[in-house]
């Protein structure tokens, strides 16, 4: 609300030019006075001149006045209506401060509901997790333990399987060997191709047979007897091999059986 001018207020409330006018009618009542008195002045002539030189500075004065008033009383309404809208401003920051302080409180209660929410489904999870890895590690365990048997089986069926290739080996390198005391050449080269075509076949698999040659020095380390005899204490050569060894993936299964040669007595 804007509030009018000071001095336009005052022209409109209390003029002037009434004021001034009066004021010359006195001087010129007290200058005509003065013009027809006696001389020396008597005491009522003296007396109607102060009175009009009075009347004159009164309404000479009484308009500044009454200015000065209504400049002061204007003043104070201006600073009222500053007041009245610093108050309504004050007023109104007060709402806005209520409206954000509700807003803020509404906020917090909404993290805490949220933070009530994520801490329950952290912990749903967390719950969730600990039942997944102990179901994992049991489906580990159980899973190991299958993988074990299966393991142990497999060995088991591999040991089978290598005991009869190696028997049947055995049979085979027997059979070479009657070959061989036979004395028939073609017989002889007939077994021995089956032989070879025998060992070749299990060969690719890693199982190799391990010949022991006549004449070869002894090596306890290298050969055995028949039934487990203890070798000899002297240097002693091969007679003949009565079963190879054989190596299965660079691993020794077996040591070559052989006969050793008489020793002089």
């Amino acid at each position: 609300m804007e509030n009018p001018p000071a001095g336009n207020g005052l022209t409109k409330t209390l003029p002037l030019w009434p004021f001034l006018i009066v004021d010359l009618v006195f001087l010129a009542l007290a200058g005509f006075i003065f013009q027809q008195s006696h001389r020396p002045l008597v005491w009522w002539e003296v007396g109607a001149l102060i009175l009009c030189a009075a009347l004159g500075a009164a309404a000479f004065i009484l308009p500044v006045l009454q200015r000065n008033t209504d400049r002061q009383t204007l003043l104070q309404a201006e600073k009222l209506a500053d007041t009245a809208g610093k108050i309504q401003a004050l007023e109104q920051l007060a709402a806005q401060i209520a409206q954000a302080t509700s807003q803020w409180q509404a906020i917090q209660d909404t993290a805490a509901k949220t933070a009530q929410t994520s801490a329950t489904l952290a912990q749903n999870m967390s719950s969730e997790a600990k039942a997944f890895t102990e179901f994992l590690q049991k489906a580990n365990d159980l899973e190991r333990s299958h993988l074990r048997l299966e393991i142990e089986k497999l060995r088991r069926a591999e040991a089978d399987w290598l005991q009869i290739v190696v028997r049947l080996l055995d049979q085979v390198h027997a059979l070479f060997q009657a070959a061989q005391q036979s004395g028939q050449p073609g017989l002889i080269a007939q077994i021995g191709h089956f032989q070879n075509a025998c060992r070749e076949i299990p060969r690719r698999v890693g199982l190799n047979a391990v010949p022991a040659l006549p004449g070869e020095a002894f090596d306890p380390m290298r050969h055995q007897l028949q039934n487990d005899a203890p070798g000899p204490d002297a240097p002693v050569s091969i007679l003949d091999c009565v079963a190879p060894g054989y190596t299965y993936q660079g691993q020794l299964l077996r040591r070559p059986l052989v006969r050793l040669q008489p020793t002089a007595a």
